[in-house]
């Protein structure tokens, strides 16, 4: 019997520049965990909206799965 769960966390915040690989600093957020992808998908949808307007703020989804 596979006992493995998954969890979902939303992470990103304001980057240095459009590349995506350098956050700027006290910027980065992490919301979660959420128990279901589903419910992770509703708070990115929420962030993402809200900070739309910024070329250089990016979330997304991530995994992690537990034993």
């Amino acid at each position: 019997m596979d006992t493995q769960r998954t969890q979902y966390w939303v992470v990103g915040g304001e980057f240095s520049d459009t590349g995506f690989t350098d956050l700027v600093n006290g910027s980065g957020e992490i919301m979660g965990p959420y128990i279901d992808r589903a419910e992770a998908e509703r708070a990115w949808s929420e962030v993402a909206t809200e900070t739309r307007s910024s070329c250089c703020t990016r979330y997304s989804i991530a995994e992690e799965r537990l034993r």
